[in-house]
């Protein structure tokens, strides 16, 4: 003991000869570490011990400087990448059974024959199935290294005995496009619901779709859009801005001003555009509509947008892990700041991260997503478009021309209930396992579906007897109040079922007052009278 004892001492001499050459924190750091486990009682998992330290170390910086372990960065990646490998379905829980809401279009499980309503009981001879496993293990199952194949039991309606499919594992595409369709005549809508790899090559796609269509004018919804890569960003602002146009610069202390300017080579560099935002809309999403707003090339309808302006580099870890170290701030091309403050709250001992969490809430609590009026900026962050000299703020987000409040009267007790407790999913699912051979026998096009189906009172029967076995108390007046939009999301959700998320989101944005307003704002002469001369 006592010579591990002498050799743990002459290590850390020697570590202190070495560290006296370098920087003196970084020396404090490492003869903490080497002391710790060399000297340390009981054994340390030395490993844990510097990744909570990275992790602290990290909080004490801002709040979306942060590290992810080697599992976390693969499945962080996978939405941006475009893609992941797996048999290719989209699916629901549904009473502790995996329901098969749609196989995708050209993956494996569409090309063997799996179909939507199929129940899968079992993978590779072990029950998923009335066993309450979580869905992340379930989905663990079910993705895998293309090429490599997983054996599935499946339960299908009116066929007596399971039936066994062996699904070979392939790329299977996420999507950034929610949906892409003429709204009006002339007037296209096309959603992304993020900024990925194949954001650029989506929206292109749909583009010239829609031109085809007629499209003069577009609405750009990037309501509750989180952000993405910085490069799809300027991709997509670089097709409404003209030649050298600034679209955003990024600077940091260690990090020289960078800017990114328009090619001039869009294919919509004219027609008239409107932006859709709300709080949820961050970072790249922040990005593309301040460049828009700054050089007056469109209108921006909803309300002011979450305020994420700080640029994450990855640095990538030898065990597969990484961190991403805040490195500089967005700022937008009048020199607008986007991200909002983050500071301690000394008072409530709160951490900096659940002050910065808590600004939804707290915009919430001050009527902010009610009222357009309870939103103040200082005149110390006044800015000017380039093109009309509009007056703009920054300092948090981005404040859209038009503001659109929340509707809060629809919204009841009762109807969030509903949601909270899966029952409205539940509804939609029993419906359409009863009725889709019927449905798609009626509806063999989406239109006359949206122009004939309607909710009926069988389904909404349904739908307050399964709220019953949720323990919900129903409330008649708060059912009332909530039905026209329960009705629609219902509808809104059959057709997604039938079809896809494109037909989801023609059924809500008839109710949507932020795709309504957009709407509004091209044919009623607002558009004309705030940004053309």
């Amino acid at each position: 003991m006592k010579r591990i004892l002498l050799f743990s001492i002459a290590c850390l001499s020697l570590l202190v000869l070495h560290a006296q050459r370098s920087n003196h924190a970084l020396r404090k750091l490492q003869m903490a570490e080497f002391a710790i486990a060399q000297l340390y009682v009981d054994t340390v998992n030395e490993d844990k011990l510097v990744e909570q330290a990275i992790i602290k170390m990290l909080e004490e910086l801002d709040p979306h400087s942060n590290y992810n372990t080697a599992a976390e960065v693969k499945k962080m990646n996978e939405p941006l990448q475009g893609g992941f490998e797996g048999i290719g379905i989209q699916f629901q829980m549904v009473e502790d059974t995996l329901l098969v809401i749609q196989p995708v279009s050209g993956g494996p499980s569409e090309k063997i024959g799996i179909l939507a309503g199929d129940r899968i009981v079992a993978v590779n001879d072990t029950a998923i199935a009335g066993v309450k496993m979580g869905t992340e293990e379930i989905m663990s199952r079910l993705k895998g290294p293309k090429g490599t194949q997983v054996a599935l039991t499946i339960v299908r309606r009116e066929v007596k005995e399971p039936l066994l499919f062996t699904v070979k594992r392939d790329k299977i595409p996420i999507y950034s496009l929610d949906a892409a369709y003429i709204i009006q005549p002339k007037i296209g809508y096309i959603r992304i619901n993020r900024f990925g790899a194949t954001t650029m090559e989506e929206f292109s796609e749909a583009v010239k779709k829609l031109q085809k269509q007629g499209m003069q004018d577009l609405i750009l919804d990037l309501q509750g859009n989180g952000g993405g890569y910085l490069n799809a960003a300027i991709d997509l602002a670089n097709e409404f801005l003209h030649p050298k146009n600034l679209i955003v610069y990024t600077e940091g202390r260690a990090s020289r001003r960078s800017d990114f300017h328009a090619k001039g080579n869009g294919k919509l560099r004219e027609g008239r555009l409107v932006v859709l935002v709300d709080e949820y809309s961050a970072s790249a999403s922040e990005i593309v509509t301040g460049a828009i707003q700054d050089w007056d090339r469109g209108v921006v309808v909803g309300r002011r947008t979450f305020g994420k302006g700080l640029v994450q580099r990855p640095i990538d870890l030898p065990d597969g892990s990484m961190i991403r170290l805040t490195v500089s701030r967005y700022y937008t091309p009048s020199g607008r700041c986007i991200q909002k403050p983050y500071e301690k709250e000394e008072a409530t001992g709160e951490t900096m991260r659940e002050k910065y969490n808590q600004d939804l809430i707290e915009r919430y609590n001050r009527g902010e997503l009610m009222h357009a009026d309870s939103i103040h900026f200082p005149d110390s962050l006044k800015r000017e478009t380039i093109r009309l000299g509009r007056t703009i703020y920054g300092g948090g987000g981005i404040m859209p021309d038009i503001f659109v409040p929340i509707d809060t009267l629809e919204f009841t007790d009762y109807h969030r209930q509903l949601v909270a407790k899966g029952v409205v999913i539940k509804a939609t699912t029993s419906y359409i396992e009863k009725h889709r051979k019927e449905l798609q026998r009626k509806y063999k096009k989406f239109e006359t579906f949206n122009e004939k189906f309607t909710i009926d009172e069988a389904f909404l029967q349904n739908l307050r007897t399964l709220a019953d076995k949720e323990k919900i108390t129903f409330n008649q007046e708060q059912y009332n109040h909530s039905l026209p939009l329960l009705k629609n999301q219902l509808k809104a959700l059959v057709a997604r079922d039938l079809w896809d998320m494109n037909e989801y989101f023609q059924v809500t944005n008839t109710t949507d007052r932020v795709v309504q307003q957009a709407l509004k704002v091209l044919n009623d002469g607002r558009y004309e009278e705030l940004i053309c001369f």
